[in-house]
């Protein structure tokens, strides 16, 4: 189940969550991340809004960035994925922001996701902040 809904609030969030939702998008989300949730729930995979993704992993990671730690193996330029995943850009805006195609940054996506054993882009933005990748 994907919830579509135009009230930003933690305890929303949190009550779709709990109660089965594998996706929870904003109403102003764009007919691309839509069709991306649908797809992801699909899959079997998860999708949060980018700008409820990076409150709730502030939430469970604390307030800010942490030291640097290790950098899993990855690149450079797959950090720099990984970083704009981590502030919730979808794959068109990493690619505007790295000056790249989205298909260079989906094939980085998925060595990141390869590399790190996530299963999933939330899974990556938790581990960039968890390691203090992310400021």
């Amino acid at each position: 189940m994907v919830v579509v809904t135009t009230f930003d609030l933690d305890e929303y969030v949190h009550a779709a969550l709990t109660g089965g939702a594998v996706g929870f998008l904003l109403k102003d989300a764009g007919p691309a991340l839509l069709i991306e949730a649908v797809r992801a729930a699909a899959r079997g995979d998860a999708l949060v809004s980018p700008r409820v993704t990076v409150r709730l992993l502030r939430h469970f990671t604390g307030k800010g960035p942490r030291p640097k730690a290790d950098t899993g193996g990855l690149a450079d330029r797959e950090l720099d994925v990984v970083r704009a995943v981590a502030r919730g850009l979808t794959n068109t805006e990493a690619a505007a922001e790295l000056f790249v195609t989205v298909s260079t940054v989906k094939t980085h996506l998925a060595s990141i996701q390869n590399k790190l054993g996530a299963r999933n882009r939330v899974e990556v933005a938790a581990w960039a902040y968890r390691g203090g990748h992310v400021e």
